[in-house]
């Protein structure tokens, strides 16, 4: 899947302002709401505090990718926030998160659900990748690092 589908420059923001995992989904959420195609908020958020609660998305190395599926959506929406200070977001190794990558999929559609989040994994093993999004002034910068 190519990230860019889904992905512009609206869709990310950076200095997000939460401290916690509840205020950061408040935000990723809000960035959401500006690409048109999430018809409930409420509902959004909703499905993203669900899946928290079986499992952390917190990964490592400080990402965290939380997400739900909703019919607030019909297609497949994401968006990207960077921190400047860690957040904990009960992450595997046990570190706060500063980079967060949040997807809303309707809940018959899997297919691109997983294809996003196989393809974000992959592209934030690199360090490198990493450290040039926490170093990234501007959302254009950060669409430049995860273009193929």
């Amino acid at each position: 899947m190519d990230l860019m589908t889904v992905l512009n420059t609206d869709m990310i923001a950076l200095h997000l302002s939460g401290v916690t995992k509840d205020e950061i989904i408040d935000e990723l959420i809000d960035i959401t709401m500006k690409s048109g195609k999430v018809k409930d908020r409420e509902a959004a958020k909703a499905s993203v505090l669900e899946r928290e609660t079986r499992m952390s998305t917190g990964m490592k190395h400080g990402i965290a990718i939380p997400h739900g599926k909703t019919s607030a959506v019909s297609e497949l929406v994401a968006c990207v926030g960077v921190s400047d200070k860690e957040v904990d977001f009960e992450a595997l190794d046990h570190k706060g998160c500063k980079i967060f990558i949040m997807t809303l999929s309707p809940p018959e559609k899997t297919g691109p659900h997983l294809q996003f989040l196989a393809e974000v994994s992959m592209l934030f093993r690199s360090e490198e990748k990493r450290q040039a999004i926490l170093a990234s002034s501007t959302a254009q910068e950060v669409l430049d690092i995860l273009r193929p």
